[in-house]
Parts: C-alpha cells; structure tokens; sequence
C-alpha cells in the first residue's frame, strides 16, 4: 500500500458528468488522450477535491460543494487567482492550469491545477510510514516555518495588496463569524452568546497585516515522500486574505489536537498532532512568537476566537445537512462538536476571568 495520498471512490451526490470533464479537460490540455478516469479525495468538508486522471497523466479538479451555499463562500475564483498571485512569491503554491467560469461544464466555477505527488498528514499517518519521535519533531517544525514564512510574503505591489481591507481586522472577524452564527443556528443548537459577547468585550487591535491563509493545517500541506521534513506544497487557499497573523494562528491551533486532551476533543481530530515528538499548542505559539517578534500579553482570545470560528464553520456545514442540502452522513455529527467547542470556549474564558 502506498504512503502517497491518494483519490477513492466519489462520494454519492457529488459524482461529476464524465462526458462534460472530458471534453473540458481535452479542451485545455494539449495531447490530452485517452480515457478519463475521475476519483475524489476524502478529506475536506468544504471545497470538494478530485483527481482527474488520463493514464499516467493526474490534474486536480476543485469545485465548491452542493447544495445552496452561504454568500460569499465557496469562492472559487478568488482562490484561483490569490494562488497564480501568490505562487512566484510562495513557491508551495500549485500551479493553476485553468480556470473555468462557465457554468455549463459543471453548473459551477471551478479550476483545475496541478497534482503534487507526496504526503498529506491527515488524521493518522500512513502505517507503512514509520517516523520515528525526533522525524515527527522535525516534520511539524517545517509546516510550523513554513506557515511563518507565508506571513513574511511582500504583498507590496502584487495583485494580492487587494485583499486587504485595512485596519480592523480582529473587529471585521468577530462581528462577521458571530453574524454568520447566528444565521447558521438551527433547533439543535447552542447559542454561544456568552462566547461572542466575551469576545466582542475583549478584542485586541490588530498587531500587523500579512496575507495569511485562515485555514493553515497538517492536512493542508504536502509533505515529500522521500523527506517528510521538506514540504512541497501548501493546498486550501479558499479563506486567504490580508488580515491579523496571530489571528492566523488561532485558527490553526483549534484544529491541533495534542495527546493529553480530553476524549470529546480527540474525538474531533484532523491531523497527526496527537504523536510524539509533535509541539504542544503551548509550544508553537511561544515558537511562533519568538521567530516573528510579535508581543502579545495572553493568547487566550485568538485561541477562543479560533474555537468558536471552527465551531461557526462546522454549524454552518451542519444547517446544509440539518435542511436537507446535502446527504453526506459525516456533517450529522457537527452539532455535537460545536456545542463541545462551546464548553471549552468558556471553560477557557473562566480560566481568565
């Protein structure tokens, strides 16, 4: 069995007309012969993922999801394009081979980019690949560089200066995703007012403007299959914009898992950080910190707000399901994870107050 990430079968209700890809796909890529082969990649609960394959010859395809989509989201042009923007400054980046606007082909804007070939670390490492505690130290410090080098980019005078808004970032982001909450709740849910009401009192202002990637995880990044301590590639660029990097860092510590949590947690991780020789939360921020000389006094509110935008996230993905705009049984769960997010949002809070 092979280390490599790998496509399986398509998930039901997201199969894509064989028929139309080809034609798309011969239409854009000179030579192209043979016949098409389309499988899909199981992580990912947001834009869907497929390899398109002639023989030897493997692209990726990225659509947004089914069903009816919150305003705004699922962008896929914008990501498209901060990527071709982004790539001669951050060489991580896919190549983009097209884009595709119009709607006949699949019903949607879509891309198509270039496959890297290696591993991804999703929520276990392959059992073939034995890593001992000092490789896995040495794999997690490179994706941790590697995320403190995409906030040192030079934005000035490329096409991604755009995407800045100014200053007011921390603001824009908890007034939008306590908004955004609110719109998403259904009967089953919790109401995280105390949450959004502890977060609205205690917003820091903004310590910089970088681009940073709003979804920045082990399961996001290609590792090389001969050197898991080299990343080749950093994939997801739906969320990226200029903003906050220590609220950049919220965001991906919520998803970083580490041995000694509590069963509720771990019963929610995505990527390997439960293994030896991985830093604690504690351990990359105060790495993080120390490499980028930013000052923070707590970093209690970027790891709420890292909580609580996750939480937002997952509600938002379980309302498609709880209405019935999806079928995929994996989101039925999502609104037991945000209520769980919610307990430890306050226990956290508590631990301040």
């Amino acid at each position: 069995m092979s280390v490599l990430d790998e496509a399986g079968n398509i998930r039901e209700g997201e199969e894509l007309d064989l028929a139309k890809i080809d034609a798309y796909m011969k239409s854009i890529v000179n030579g192209l012969e043979g016949e098409i082969e389309i499988t899909q990649f199981p992580g990912g609960a947001s834009n869907l993922t497929y390899q398109i394959s002639y023989g030897e010859k493997s692209f990726i395809l990225r659509r947004p999801p089914f069903g009816k989509i919150a305003k705004g989201a699922h962008d896929m042009l914008r990501e498209a394009n901060i990527m071709k923007a982004l790539n001669p400054v951050y060489p991580y980046v896919p190549d983009i081979i097209d884009i595709c606007e119009n709607e006949t082909v699949l019903g949607c804007n879509f891309y198509v980019m270039e496959k890297l070939t290696g591993i991804i670390p999703r929520q276990n490492m392959p059992k073939e690949l034995q890593l001992s505690e000092p490789d896995t130290r040495a794999m997690c410090m490179s994706v941790v560089d590697k995320f403190i080098e995409l906030h040192q980019v030079k934005v000035q005078g490329t096409d991604l200066e755009k995407l800045g808004k100014g200053v007011g970032y921390v603001e824009r982001q908890i007034m939008g995703w306590s908004d955004r909450y609110v719109k998403s709740m259904t009967d089953d849910a919790t109401d995280f007012a105390t949450v959004m009401d502890w977060l609205k009192s205690n917003m820091p202002k903004d310590v910089a403007q970088v681009l940073i990637h709003n979804d920045f995880r082990l399961d996001n990044v290609v590792l090389d299959v001969d050197d898991t301590s080299k990343v080749i590639g950093v994939l997801d660029w739906e969320m990226a914009t200029i903003g906050d990097p220590l609220m950049d860092l919220g965001n991906s510590l919520a998803y970083w898992i580490q041995a000694d949590d509590e069963p509720q947690f771990q019963m929610m991780r995505r990527q390997p950080t439960h293994l030896k020789g991985m830093l604690t939360r504690q351990e990359v921020i105060d790495y993080y910190l120390e490499k980028t000389g930013y000052k923070v006094e707590s970093f209690v509110f970027y790891e709420v707000y890292g909580l609580f935008r996750l939480a937002v996230i997952m509600q938002q993905i379980y309302y498609r399901f709880f209405h019935g705009q999806t079928k995929d049984k994996r989101f039925a769960s999502f609104v037991h994870a945000s209520k769980y997010l919610e307990t430890r949002c306050l226990k956290m809070i508590e631990g301040v107050n």
